[in-house]
């Protein structure tokens, strides 16, 4: 196996030079460079990268610390939290915990380990203070999904303001019973949706009926048990709308009107949250709120390497970007949605 001494041997140099190419050093001539790379290369020499980067204490790996991969709103987010790590000379290294917090300790001490160098949490199963307590000694950022009260850096959407938007066009369509499908979480990010459907309730002037919201997960099973609840109610209660924490949810709550049957939307309209790859394949295509998945992964890396470069022990970068973060959101409006059949007198109006 090929050592640097014989990259330096056969390139002409001393050891110091070999080593200023390998770390990018601009203190070496184009000449010089040239000759050690095809030497290199001639060589099959790989640098032991660990041992370099122990020596600097880095690793140059950035954990990226997901509860569950099965989702994939996330897949989006991961790919753009690797290609953003990976233009800075970063890996990324997807930790799966399956919401197991035993297993996320086990990932998260690798930090401590100085395996990893930060973290990007995607709805962490710590809680605030632990949170807070590891972010003293590494840098974190939460991506998506945070916890309220935890003083370390999130990137999300304005969630509240989405599902504002979102409800605010049903009740435009002229929809009065409007249900919504909600998850039980301990994630902010998601809590304030339930928030944004009230705030839209209020704009409209219709009353808040508590038994028009259901309460469950993020996926589709949950979102198809909460449905078949909500779509079971007599016709005169029963909700001609229906608001949707996820996607995954709202593929759920189609299934179940299907399975009651009614139409969608000529019954009842869904709208989603997040628009996975799935919002367009079925039918009817789903009208929906979209998140900018890789820009979400791409911020969070972002803020992560800036906290790296200005030093773990302080939460600020001494710039002036605030450490919450919300990045646009758009509501895509397509074909699960229309006006209410037979829409009668409006609610709370004169």
């Amino acid at each position: 196996m090929a050592t640097i001494q014989d990259v330096a041997a056969k390139s002409g140099v001393s050891v110091a030079t070999v080593s200023r190419v390998l770390n990018g050093s601009p203190r070496v001539s184009p000449e010089a460079r040239d000759r050690v790379r095809a030497a290199i290369e001639a060589l099959g020499y790989h640098p032991n990268l660990l041992g370099r980067n122990l020596r600097r204490t880095e690793s140059r790996m950035l954990l990226v610390v997901a509860a569950s991969i099965e989702n994939p709103f996330y897949a989006g987010v991961v790919q753009g939290i690797e290609a953003a790590a990976h233009r800075e000379g970063y890996n990324a290294l997807l930790c799966n915990t399956d919401r197991d917090l035993d297993r996320e300790a086990i990932y998260l001490g690798m930090l401590d380990q100085r395996l990893a160098d930060g973290a990007v949490l995607l709805s962490p199963q710590l809680d605030a203070r632990a949170m807070e307590r590891l972010d003293a000694r590494h840098p974190l950022v939460q991506c998506c999904e945070y916890l309220d009260g935890a003083a370390v850096p999130h990137v999300t959407v304005d969630n509240r303001a989405a599902a504002r938007d979102a409800v605010r066009y049903l009740a435009g369509l002229g929809h009065r019973r409007i249900g919504m499908i909600m998850a039980r979480t301990q994630y902010a990010a998601t809590r304030v949706r339930l928030d944004g459907y009230r705030d839209a309730l209020d704009e409209a002037g219709i009353a808040h009926d508590p038994a028009l919201v259901a309460y469950g997960g993020f996926d589709f099973e949950n979102g198809r048990t909460a449905a078949v609840a909500l779509l079971a109610r007599p016709p005169a209660q029963r909700p001609t709308a229906l608001f949707c924490v996820s996607d995954l949810v709202a593929a759920g709550a189609i299934r179940a009107a299907r399975e009651a049957g009614l139409s969608v939307p000529a019954d009842v309209s869904v709208v989603g949250f997040d628009d996975i790859e799935y919002a367009t394949m079925g039918e009817p295509r789903l009208t929906t709120v979209a998140q900018p998945r890789p820009d979400l992964g791409r911020v969070a890396v972002e803020v992560l390497l800036r906290r790296l470069r200005a030093g773990a022990e302080g939460r600020s970068d001494g710039t002036a970007e605030p450490e919450s973060i919300d990045l646009p959101h758009a509501l895509r409006i397509r074909e699960s949605t229309a006006p209410p059949r037979n829409a009668g007198p409006r609610e709370g109006t004169p």
